[in-house]
């Protein structure tokens, strides 16, 4: 199984979080940890760093992807010229590929400073992407890692205009090669939505795509607690909420991500 952390947004960050988080590592069979996007504040060398000691730290194969607070805000020749420096420094390449046991994970950069919010994928990557769907093992699961959701409810005040751009399109090639799901943040909620029925993708079986929580930012959606995904090789999603007088993440039974529909 797979642990999905999103909007770690270190400078704002919880060390009560984290070290659950670490606990909950050490005391698991977890394969690879997923990070979509939002892993600094305000895109700092300290933030970064930060981020990137404690992602060594769980000590588990992981694959990032950034966010829109990955990159600067305030400095704008940085953000015009070079916004991807201060991550690429730590973490490299913006689209990566990890392959464990069960998994066959894709990193995705949805982030454009024309489109701060919302995103955007181009027609490149699409391809690039279902190229890698295509040669992928087909006894794995296959997931692709955004910041932003490809998906929102229409009660959700953000809307559309917190979807990528292009979406769509990339949904429709993607889903014929086999993707079995999409990991994002961006939102702080976790939630889980089946595209190929809300889409009418064409494919017989679930696109999900599968929302996370803050995992360990005090910016949290309307009082939520901290949260982070579980999802193993059946596809079953599980949310884990942090009990604060407990001090770990505890699965909430009553919200089985996948229930939701």
């Amino acid at each position: 199984m797979i642990l999905h952390l999103s909007d770690l947004h270190f400078g704002t960050e919880k060390p009560e979080c984290m070290r659950a988080i670490q606990q909950f590592c050490r005391e698991q069979r977890i394969e690879a940890v997923v990070a979509s996007g939002d892993l600094t504040q305000r895109a700092r060398y300290r933030q970064f760093y930060a981020c990137k000691q404690f992602l060594e730290s769980l000590k588990l194969p992981y694959i990032v992807v950034p966010g829109n607070h990955d990159i600067p805000l305030y400095h704008l020749w940085n953000r015009v010229f070079s916004p991807f420096a201060r991550y690429q420094l730590f973490f490299g390449a913006m689209e990566n590929v990890l392959e464990t046991e069960h998994f066959y994970l894709i990193g995705i950069n949805s982030i454009r400073r024309r489109y701060h919010t919302r995103g955007h994928v181009s027609l490149e990557q699409i391809h690039h992407v279902d190229e890698l769907l295509k040669h992928a093992p087909p006894n794995k699961v296959k997931l692709i890692i955004a910041h932003q959701p490809f998906y929102t409810p229409p009660n959700d005040p953000h809307g559309v205009k917190d979807c990528p751009v292009q979406g769509r399109l990339a949904l429709e090639q993607w889903s014929q090669h086999g993707l079995n799901g999409l990991l994002h943040g961006h939102l702080h909620v976790p939630a889980s939505y089946d595209l190929n029925q809300i889409y009418a993708l064409g494919v017989d079986h679930p696109v999900w795509d599968i929302h996370a929580g803050t995992a360990t930012s005090y910016r949290l959606h309307e009082n939520l607690a901290n949260s982070f995904n579980v999802i193993d090789e059946q596809m079953n999603v599980r949310h884990y909420f942090y009990h604060s007088k407990l001090k770990i993440f505890e699965e909430n039974l009553s919200t089985h991500v996948l229930d939701e529909l």
